[in-house]
C-alpha cells in the first residue's frame, strides 16, 4: 500500500496550550503509512473563502515539521504555500463550531473521493441530540420537546435539563423544575421565565429534555473512543454551587477510571457511530440515583481531552489515538482499493 498524503483542516486561533492536535499530528506523521501532513487553518486570512464554503480548489498552509507546536500567537502558521486540495488522499477535520450543516455537506461533496475523518454527514447525524434517542436504555429519562407545553409536562414529573438539538460546548442549557427555570446560572420563576423559555422554540426549534440528576455534583465524565477502543477518560466536576460541569463554565478536570457500565455503553454505541463514518468520538456520562453511570452526550466533531487523559493516566493515549486513526485509514483504503 502506498503512503498517503493527509490534509488537516483546523483553526489555530481557537487553540489553547493543552490542544491535543499538536502531539497527535506529530505522532501521526511518524506512521509508516504517512507521506505528508499538510495543515490548513481557518484562522489564516488566505483560507477564509475556502472555509466559508469548502468549494475552492486551493488552500494555503504548511507541512507538519519538527517545529510544529502551539504558540500563543500562532507563529508556526505564518508563511506557508498554496496547494490544490485534489492532491490529498485523506482529510482530517479538526475544527470547532461554528460550522454549519451546509458547510459540512459541501465539504463532503468537495472531497467525495477522499477519506474524511470524521465523515461530515456522520457528524451531522450523530451530533444532533436526537441521536441519543436511539439509546434510551443507556440514558436518563428523556423526551423530545417541540413546545413549552411539552417542557411543562416533563418538568411537572421531575426536574429536566433542556438541550438545544444542535447545541454544543454546554451552551444553551436550561434547567426546569416545577417552580423555577435556570438559564445557565440565572434563576427565574416558572412564571417570569416562561416568555424567555418559549423563545427557544421559535422557527420550529426543538429541544431534548433530559431528567436532571442530582448527582451531577459528582461530575460528568468524558470517555474518549478512537477506532472502537476506549483510550481514556476525564472527570469534570462543577464549580461550588453550580450544576454545570463544562470546563468553559468553570468546571474542573481530574482523573477517573472507566467503569464496566461505560465500557458497555461504548460497545453499544460504537457500531452506529462507525456506520456513520465516525472514527474518533467522546461520550459523556453522569451518575444516576442508583450510582450507575448513564449516557448524557455524544461529541463527534472535534473531540478534545486526549492530552488530559494521557496526563492523568500515564498511558500513551495520543500515540494510541494516532495508531487507531491510521488503522482505520488503512482499512478503508484497502476496502476502496486506494493505493
Amino acid at each position: 500500500m502506498k503512503k498517503l498524503d493527509v490534509l488537516v483542516l483546523t483553526d489555530h486561533t481557537t487553540h489553547g496550550k493543552g490542544e491535543s492536535i499538536y502531539p497527535l499530528l506529530q505522532s501521526m506523521s511518524e506512521n509508516e503509512l504517512c507521506s505528508s501532513l499538510f495543515i490548513v487553518s481557518r484562522g489564516n486570512e488566505e483560507n477564509k473563502e475556502f472555509f466559508d464554503g469548502f468549494a475552492l480548489n486551493d488552500v494555503h498552509g504548511k507541512y507538519i515539521d519538527k517545529f510544529f507546536c502551539y504558540t500563543e500567537h500562532g507563529d508556526w502558521y505564518k508563511g506557508g504555500i498554496q496547494k490544490n486540495v485534489s492532491k490529498f488522499d485523506v482529510i482530517f477535520l479538526r475544527v470547532d463550531r461554528p460550522v454549519s450543516d451546509n458547510q459540512l455537506l459541501t465539504l463532503k461533496s468537495t472531497f467525495s473521493d477522499q477519506i474524511i475523518i470524521n465523515d461530515p454527514q456522520g457528524i451531522i447525524e450523530t451530533g444532533s441530540k436526537k441521536f441519543l434517542l436511539q439509546f434510551k436504555e443507556l440514558c436518563p429519562d428523556m423526551a423530545l420537546c417541540k413546545s413549552i407545553e411539552d417542557v411543562e409536562r416533563e418538568a411537572d414529573k421531575y426536574q429536566v435539563v433542556l438541550k438545544p438539538i444542535d447545541g454544543y460546548g454546554g451552551e444553551g442549557l436550561i434547567r426546569v423544575s416545577k417552580d423555577y427555570i435556570w438559564f445557565q446560572e440565572q434563576r427565574e420563576t416558572r412564571t417570569s421565565g416562561k416568555t424567555m423559555l418559549s423563545r427557544q422554540f421559535e422557527n420550529g426549534r426543538e429541544m431534548l429534555a433530559m431528567k436532571f440528576l442530582k448527582n451531577v455534583t459528582k461530575g460528568d465524565k468524558r470517555v474518549i473512543v478512537v477506532g472502537k477502543k476506549i483510550l481514556g477518560s476525564t472527570l469534570r466536576t462543577p464549580a461550588d454551587g453550580s450544576w454545570l460541569c463544562n470546563l468553559k463554565q468553570g468546571g474542573k478536570a481530574s482523573f477517573s477510571e472507566v467503569t464496566e457500565k461505560e465500557k458497555q455503553i461504548a460497545e453499544t454505541i460504537s457500531p452506529a457511530l462507525r456506520k456513520n463514518g465516525v472514527v474518533i468520538f467522546g461520550f459523556d456520562t453522569l451518575e444516576d440515583e442508583h450510582g450507575e453511570r448513564v449516557l448524557s452526550e455524544i461529541n463527534t466533531l472535534n473531540v478534545g481531552g486526549l492530552i488530559q487523559a494521557q496526563e492523568f493516566s500515564g498511558q500513551p493515549v495520543v500515540e494510541k489515538a494516532a495508531n487507531q486513526i491510521w488503522q482505520y485509514i488503512k482499512e478503508v483504503s484497502e476496502h476502496n482499493h486506494v493505493g
